[in-house]
């Protein structure tokens, strides 16, 4: 018999059905949490976790988030690839995911709330051993068509990867044959890849310690992934690109307390920084484009972001882009779209 037609269970968007603006779904928080009121939850991770972060360059903490956080953020990942916002153009249009956002939080506000009274920023803390954890930038990601080869994060924001901690929040299980990300044990620590290259050749001369040592981890709903930005992985996603269930992910970078701003302007690195925060190279990072949100979030940079002078504009990010175009940066801008289906 002949096999029934693959169909992705989310569409592309049509150009007609962008949003520009602010955005709030109105979902009630779990747990009785008020808005903007109750104290933002606690986890308690082990030293052991702890532990094997450092050493491994990943981890994988089961079940921070129970079934009302999972409800509470698949509702938000809903309501927003229903209403799709104008800054996921760029990526969904490329077809590297189904609907892909970064900076969800600065323009919906069930995002955002998730992040101001989940137990997100403290289990980050404990990974980080920090007392501040802010949001350098983050991405709503659902469904990575053929997937990602190997590669390093190096969208982090204004910041250095010492400075960062990657995370992925998992609502979905993750199918048996495609979809688990997989990575190179304690490859954090190799001083071979360039910090602007974005796809790694793990075949390459000085990653021999590496490139055999794989951990797969097949998340489930309510997990957490923990990695440093240096750690080289990758997902595989189906061989056709169809997707036919869901694989949605809350991920991106925090930055640990003390940290700096770092201008990246004309440099690939630029591009998770479009907004005028005003911040100069070398400045503390404390901005509300770059909200604090463990050991409590800060009600004046709520009120900022709810206000809307968080967020990014044409003439932001022109000025921000700079010498972007030149040759040399202008490759390792592109090779960010290489990753895409190299396999």
């Amino acid at each position: 018999m002949k096999s029934p037609k693959r169909e992705k269970v989310l569409s592309e968007p049509d150009l007609w059905e962008y949003n520009f603006g602010l955005q709030d779904p109105q979902l009630p928080l779990p747990h009785g949490i008020v808005d903007r009121q109750t104290p933002a939850e606690k986890y308690e991770i082990t030293e052991e976790q702890i532990q094997t972060l450092e050493r491994d360059g990943v981890v994988h903490i089961k079940g921070v988030f129970d079934e009302e956080w999972v409800e509470y953020l698949r509702k938000a990942t809903a309501a927003q690839t229903k209403e799709p916002h104008f800054w996921a153009f760029a990526g969904t249009a490329s077809k590297l995911y189904d609907y892909i956002q970064r900076n969800i939080w600065q323009t919906n506000k069930a995002f955002a709330n998730f992040y101001y009274h989940s137990a997100m920023g403290h289990v980050l803390a404990q990974c980080g051993r920090t007392d501040e954890i802010r949001v350098s930038t983050d991405l709503l990601m659902v469904n990575p068509n053929k997937g990602f080869k190997w590669h390093q994060d190096n969208q982090n924001g204004p910041i250095t990867w010492e400075e960062g901690i990657r995370f992925w929040i998992t609502m979905d299980e993750t199918p048996a044959d495609y979809g688990a990300p997989v990575y190179l044990k304690a490859s954090h620590q190799n001083n071979v890849v360039d910090e602007q290259a974005v796809f790694v050749d793990i075949e390459q001369e000085g990653l021999e310690t590496y490139k055999d040592r794989f951990l797969e981890f097949r998340t489930m709903p309510g997990d957490m992934l923990i990695w440093h930005p240096r750690t080289i992985h990758k997902v595989d996603g189906p061989s056709d690109g169809i997707w036919t269930s869901y694989r949605r992910v809350l991920g991106g970078t925090v930055a640990k307390g003390g940290t700096t701003y770092h201008d990246k302007t004309g440099s690939g690195g630029v591009l998770s920084d479009l907004g005028r925060h005003g911040l100069e190279d070398g400045d503390k990072l404390d901005s509300p484009f770059f909200p604090v949100v463990y050991p409590a979030f800060n009600q004046q940079e709520a009120q900022d972001r709810d206000a809307g002078t968080v967020g990014r504009s044409p003439r932001d990010i022109i000025s921000k882009l700079g010498g972007l175009a030149g040759k040399a940066s202008g490759e390792k801008f592109f090779s960010f779209f290489k990753v895409l289906g190299s396999r």
